[in-house]
């Protein structure tokens, strides 16, 4: 909340609005004389989302729109609401606890349940158990390696390839157990669950989020109006770089040549990057809330 710098009467946009934790917050900073825009693909998140801010009393609820659909579609979803601009927009990435907890989604490799991982089951027709049981070994590979920088994606494609001869793989335990063999023991005794990355990977590309973060992105920066905040929470290495690279990169548009003395290419920065490094959740936000413990914040001001 001190990152997006809001003030009543502004337009706040949460491009991931979940369960509305972080639109209750904008909307007591907004207030009545404010808009509070909410996107989300999950019709379960919207609907107990318009039910928690609902909650706010009259006289301090500012104006809502609540939009379905991700953020890639910013663009298309914000020329809904007719408006000139944004004040403040943030974007909290990655799969929400209720979908983690939802057994019947898949995206959980702690639950035995089919291999879904869609975040809009109504309009997406690719599952996780597709791609498995589809793609060539090269792919699965090339997949895994680069939505999670998992060391061991090559001889994990290789075990998958392999199962899948015998019999389909359709449930994530299938998959839990082929990782495990999959990945040597020594490999095993460190950095969490050894499915992790590769379920990781699995979701990303079922809901190709790397190119919708990046046009989400891209899009929001372009909507905020000068002064106008963005704020990226991240929860792994490869959200985090993108973050960081879009960042950088309106805040540094120049394309003359390293050694041309003046600017000649007249494109101006767009942003102020606030968070040299990023903010990190306190220990005691992670002994509260475990799963803020990989948590990166980046904050960007509009010039």
């Amino acid at each position: 909340m001190d990152g997006l710098s809001l003030k009543a009467g502004d337009v706040f946009v949460d491009a991931t609005l979940g369960l509305a934790g972080h639109s209750v917050a904008a909307a007591e900073r907004i207030g009545r004389e404010g808009l509070l825009i909410g996107i989300d693909q999950d019709d379960m998140a919207l609907e107990r989302a318009r039910a928690r801010l609902e909650g706010i009393p009259k006289e301090k609820r500012p104006e809502t729109l609540l939009l379905k659909g991700n953020f890639g579609q910013f663009d298309a979803l914000l020329m809904q609401a007719e408006l000139p601009g944004i004040d403040a927009v943030l974007f909290d990435l990655g799969v929400s606890s209720p979908q983690i907890d939802n057994p019947l989604r898949g995206f959980s490799f702690k639950e035995d349940a089919p291999l879904d991982m869609r975040m809009d089951p109504g309009q997406q027709t690719i599952t996780a158990a597709e791609i498995i049981n589809t793609l060539n070994e090269a792919d699965l590979t090339r997949i895994i390696r680069a939505n999670s920088d998992e060391r061991w994606a090559s001889r994990i494609a290789s075990f998958v390839v392999k199962a899948r001869k015998a019999a389909p793989i359709e449930t994530s335990q299938q998959l839990v157990d082929i990782i495990k063999a999959a990945i040597p023991a020594s490999a095993r005794r460190a950095g969490g669950h050894p499915a992790k990355r590769t379920f990781q990977a699995l979701r990303m590309e079922v809901n190709q989020e790397q190119k919708v973060l990046r046009d989400g992105l891209d899009a929001a920066i372009r909507w905020l109006l000068p002064e106008g905040r963005i704020c990226a929470i991240s929860y792994h290495s490869i959200e985090d770089r993108i973050v960081k690279e879009t960042f950088a990169r309106f805040a540094d548009r120049c394309t003359c040549p390293p050694d041309l003395p003046v600017c000649a290419c007249g494109r101006c920065p767009m942003l102020k990057v606030k968070t040299r490094k990023p903010i990190l959740p306190s220990a005691d936000e992670v002994e509260r809330n475990p799963r803020a413990r990989s948590a990166k914040l980046r904050i960007a001001c509009r010039l």
